[in-house]
């Protein structure tokens, strides 16, 4: 079964950055249409990122275009998410999430990225 592990969390002043990874150890992640999702305290999840199976298209949530960048090495099986110019409203619980072909959807384990001065 698909496992994804992210890293790359932790805490960074407003204005600052971060990159999270979701590896796939032993799978080919270009086979899933991937993404990242997010859930502030007290705030239902919510999209951030995701590029299509295809890597023909890619979408982010409103309040992070401009800032974050989503990308992937389909060599390293592994699936990144840029953030800069961070806000303390970015602080939540980052997830990795991976679709295959299917409709059946995988998580990681999450990566908290808090943003305070």
């Amino acid at each position: 079964q698909l496992r994804l592990v992210e890293s790359g969390g932790g805490t960074v002043q407003p204005g600052g950055s971060l990159r999270l990874s979701c590896a796939a150890p032993g799978f080919s992640l270009d086979l899933y249409a991937v993404g990242w999702f997010r859930q502030a305290p007290g705030k239902e999840p919510e999209g951030v990122s995701c590029i299509d199976r295809d890597e023909l298209k890619t979408d982010y949530l409103d309040s992070v275009k401009g800032r974050f960048t989503i990308s992937r090495d389909n060599a390293k099986n592994t699936l990144y998410l840029q953030m800069n110019n961070l806000k303390p409203e970015d602080t939540a619980v980052y997830y990795c999430n991976a679709q295959d072909y299917r409709d059946r959807d995988y998580w990681g384990q999450g990566t908290q990225v808090t943003v305070s001065s």
